[in-house]
């Protein structure tokens, strides 16, 4: 079983089409028999996403840091909840446990996610695909901005992020996609 991981809003976000993304993307996942691994929050994407998902049959996999346990208020229905002791621990053991990444739309937190994976896909320390599930065109202006820091030197091509505003498509693209940056020569880069 492949697992997804899913980087996404713990609130609804202010148009209807980003829940139902949610939810679709949810209950693909589970459709096709893989595994989600997202945040562990019951609320807003997030939660959308983890229910969809259970509902198709899916396994899923909550990763919650202790202090937001509260405030995110975990989910009470997952396969496994993990609680772990920081954010950074959250990203870590979120990517030990997937085979690729997914960015619903979201805020400062599902950017920082999103640019972590990204950057450490450019280091060579996994070879992941990365998709954004473009729902409305919510990251359409950050493919943009992505294309400017490669043209300015900043990120080295070929930065091959998947975009796609359907569950499906993006499942179907990310899943037959090379890794986001070319497998480093050499010994590995230092943690």
């Amino acid at each position: 079983m492949l697992r997804i991981c899913v980087f996404a809003g713990a609130n609804a976000g202010a148009r209807a089409e980003y829940l139902e993304a949610a939810r679709a993307l949810g209950a693909e996942i589970g459709r096709r028999g893989h595994g989600l691994v997202y945040g562990g929050a019951s609320r807003g994407l997030m939660g959308a996403c983890a229910d969809a998902a259970l509902a198709a049959g899916g396994e899923v996999v909550g990763v919650l840091p202790r202090a937001l346990s509260s405030r995110e208020i975990a989910h009470p229905g997952l396969t496994e909840l993990r609680i772990v002791s920081s954010l950074h621990e959250r990203k870590a053991v979120m990517s030990a446990l997937s085979d690729a990444i997914v960015a619903l739309p979201g805020g400062c937190g599902t950017l920082d996610e999103l640019f972590e994976a990204i950057t450490w896909s450019q280091l060579g320390l996994h070879e992941k695909p990365i998709g954004l599930f473009d729902a409305g065109g919510y990251y359409a202006k950050l493919d943009a901005f992505l294309e400017h820091m490669a043209a300015e030197g900043f990120v080295k091509p070929p930065l091959r992020l998947v975009r796609a505003g359907t569950a499906a498509a993006l499942l179907d693209r990310l899943l037959a996609a090379p890794p986001v940056a070319p497998k480093r020569e050499g010994p590995p880069p230092l943690p």
